[in-house]
């Protein structure tokens, strides 16, 4: 049997604050408090020597979903994704109710910088969802 209680998700990323900053709108998370000494965030990682790999992470409030670490590396992004977020913003809803609960929920986070990448309809098997990319081009889904 393991041992394992949590887990976190880690996306590498070109801008970890900014990326973490997207990801608590869309979800309702929370960054955690800046380190003592340090006005800010940013003024904390310029304060770090070059190499120092650069991170940022944000946590569910309720504290029962898993952590979302980002850290930043010097490649970008060149394939899609193997693993992506499920965003489940419709659950329960069928049908029409479902698709337009969908469709506000991928126009608050267009407004964020998000892009909307296919919309796949209900086809009596599966539910309606949507396909999106966030701010760095990672691929997600609203259902």
């Amino acid at each position: 049997m393991s041992t394992i209680k949590q887990f976190q998700v880690t996306f590498d990323c070109a801008k970890p604050a900014r990326l973490a900053a997207f990801w608590c709108e869309v979800l309702g998370y929370v960054v955690p408090t800046v380190p003592e000494g340090f006005a800010t965030w940013e003024e904390y990682h310029h304060s770090l020597p070059p190499e120092d790999e650069i991170y940022f992470a944000c946590t569910d409030p309720s504290g029962v979903a898993p952590r979302l670490l980002f850290q930043r590396v010097p490649e970008g992004k060149v394939v899609k994704n193997r693993v992506h977020l499920c965003v489940r913003a419709g659950a329960g809803l069928v049908g029409d109710e479902r698709l337009a609960t969908l469709e506000a929920e991928c126009a608050r986070l267009m407004a964020l910088g998000a892009k909307h990448v296919l919309t796949q309809r209900a086809d009596g098997v599966n539910e309606s969802c949507i396909t999106m990319q966030d701010i760095e081009g990672n691929e997600f889904c609203l259902g």
